[in-house]
């Protein structure tokens, strides 16, 4: 029975995530004739060069960097708790070598769920040592993970913005430790 219940409790919890996402996308459009160029999204944004770009409530400075396999650097700029009970994770992962790099796959993790939908970061974690618990990365109603995808590898200098979203730990909980397959694990700390 509670097996039941926890299924249906993270459906819900997709669907709500997927529905304020579809609100935020509709709140963002805008008509009109204004000249403006739209801007890239976030998620999936590209950037050559050394500097990543900023995203909307992040500091220059990451909070946390994991070095990865031949010269990857995943830069955590936020972590941030959402009223819809997740936790949404942004960052930076670059290419920081001199020669193009093939993303490991490991980083999808060996969920056969996620790995039916192709490279994704859907083998990040969040570790919460105080509560022993581990939280994988959130999935919609098709097994897709709710996480950056469709990337394979990176220039030397190129930068791609990621994120991941988990279930949130309890509100007393600040303090967890990102994962991802072969990277170098970071404690961050998770606001709102």
């Amino acid at each position: 029975m509670s097996i039941r219940f926890t299924a249906k409790a993270r459906r819900g919890m997709v669907a709500l995530t997927i529905a304020a996402g579809l609100a935020v996308g509709v709140a963002g459009c805008s008509g009109g004739g204004d000249d403006k160029k739209p801007e890239a999204s976030a998620s999936v944004s590209r950037t050559g060069g050394s500097d990543p770009s900023t995203q909307e409530g992040e500091s220059d400075e990451p909070m946390a960097e994991l070095k990865g396999s031949s010269g990857l650097l995943l830069q955590i700029t936020s972590a941030t708790r959402d009223a819809g009970g997740f936790v949404t994770v942004n960052g930076n992962l670059k290419n920081d070598g001199s020669k193009r790099i093939t993303v490991p796959p490991a980083v999808r993790g060996d969920e056969t769920e996620i790995l039916r939908h192709g490279m994704s970061l859907g083998g990040a974690t969040l570790v919460d040592a105080a509560s022993k618990k581990r939280y994988y990365v959130l999935r919609d109603t098709d097994g897709r993970p709710l996480t950056t995808t469709g990337f394979s590898s990176l220039q030397p200098g190129e930068s791609l913005a990621v994120f991941a979203q988990f279930p949130a730990p309890p509100t007393t909980t600040t303090d967890v430790t990102f994962q991802l397959p072969t990277f170098a694990s970071a404690t961050i700390q998770i606001s709102g």
